[in-house]
């Protein structure tokens, strides 16, 4: 399947830090996908050149665009925002560098993003080591026909949607532990209520090394729902809906009472990250 037309192409924007043994796996996602109209934007955090790295593992591909940040752990934030500034297409797609869309997705989301400003889907949380499932963010009987910002406060989920250009935000870099959160909050801001797929097209994959697994991954979250009450208080993110800023604040004090009880947990070693933490029910 093709785009179907012009400005219906989808830049994905790959932040990549100590990603190489997991950038192919991502791509190789992109290159299965049946919407050919799509750029993968990669964008080093770390140094490093991810373009051997990839041919090594025999893709090289016309669609995949290198760039970097310039520094070393600037944070997925900045990076994410140096791949929209290099994005050239009408679209635009976060997609983490250990994560992968499971075929089918963007022929199932674009055309929505299209037509509504912006689309989201399921997601499929999935233990890296063995592939195993942990928890989807939502049941069939449960995922709502459209995605608010009330109703997408109330997920404990990454969320990774498919944007219109006109409508990104960019990604705020002082936030950089729950960035997403924030991302989407303004998107939904300015959207208004856009269409959920129910199937689970992302793949969030929770992998040894990550942000969510190192040991204070508690204490970063906590830093981060601080900075961001902070910055609800003050510019508000620039969210324009009243009502929405407050329900924020409010959904950030559930999010900090939930943190405190995950990082006890972790400490106890009942659980290895947060999802597998939300697995055991405790939270």
């Amino acid at each position: 399947m093709s785009d179907g037309g012009a400005g219906r192409g989808v830049s994905v924007i790959v932040a990549a830090h100590r990603a190489h043994d997991t950038i192919a796996r991502a791509v190789r996602s992109l290159l299965a996908q049946d919407w050919t109209a799509w750029e993968a934007v990669i964008v080093s955090d770390d140094g490093t050149d991810y373009r051997p790295t990839l041919q090594a593992a025999g893709i090289d591909d016309p669609r995949l665009v290198f760039a970097s940040t310039g520094r070393i752990g600037a944070g997925a934030p900045a990076a994410r925002n140096v791949g929209l500034k290099a994005a050239r297409l009408a679209l635009v797609a976060p997609l983490d560098a250990d994560d992968r869309f499971r075929p089918g997705r963007l022929s199932a989301l674009v055309p929505l993003a299209v037509r509504h400003g912006a689309a989201f889907d399921n997601v499929a949380v999935v233990r890296d080591t063995d592939g195993s499932p942990l928890r989807c963010l939502y049941g069939d009987e449960q995922a709502p026909a459209l995605l608010d910002g009330a109703c997408f406060l109330e997920t404990s989920v990454p969320m990774f949607p498919v944007v219109r250009r006109d409508l990104v935000p960019g990604w705020d870099e002082d936030v950089d532990f729950c960035d997403d959160v924030v991302f989407n909050v303004r998107v939904l801001d300015a959207a208004g209520p856009v269409p959920l797929v129910s199937t689970p097209f992302y793949e969030y994959r929770q992998r040894a090394g990550s942000i969510t697994f190192s040991a204070d991954s508690g204490e970063r979250a906590e830093r981060c729902y601080r900075r961001a009450l902070d910055r609800l208080a003050g510019d508000g993110f620039g969210i324009r809906d009243e009502s929405l800023r407050h329900r924020f604040m409010q959904a950030i004090v559930v999010k900090r009472a939930r943190n405190a009880a995950y990082d006890a947990a972790f400490r106890a070693g009942r659980c290895a990250n947060f999802q597998e933490f939300l697995a055991l029910g405790e939270g």
